[in-house]
């Protein structure tokens, strides 16, 4: 089957890799990513402090736009 030429076209938009993998979108629209420090050197850390760094972070309105246009 020979290919199709219809003209030019806009180019498609690159998904950032590394922002794919560090960041996910919710079923609302949100973006949620893990947060940092979870590592190493846990046992310096509170029990409260390892608890809430457990729960994946939410970014505000103006971080998620502009992530968004980089996870495609």
């Amino acid at each position: 089957m020979p290919a199709q030429d219809e003209g030019p076209e806009m180019p498609k938009q690159k998904t950032n890799k590394a922002a794919a993998k560090r960041f996910k979108r919710t079923g609302s629209g949100k973006v949620k990513y893990r947060k940092a420090g979870s590592g190493h050197l846990l046992s310096v850390k509170t029990r409260k402090r390892k608890r809430g760094l457990r729960s994946p972070g939410v970014l505000s309105a103006v971080e998620a736009k502009r992530v968004q246009n980089m996870i495609g």
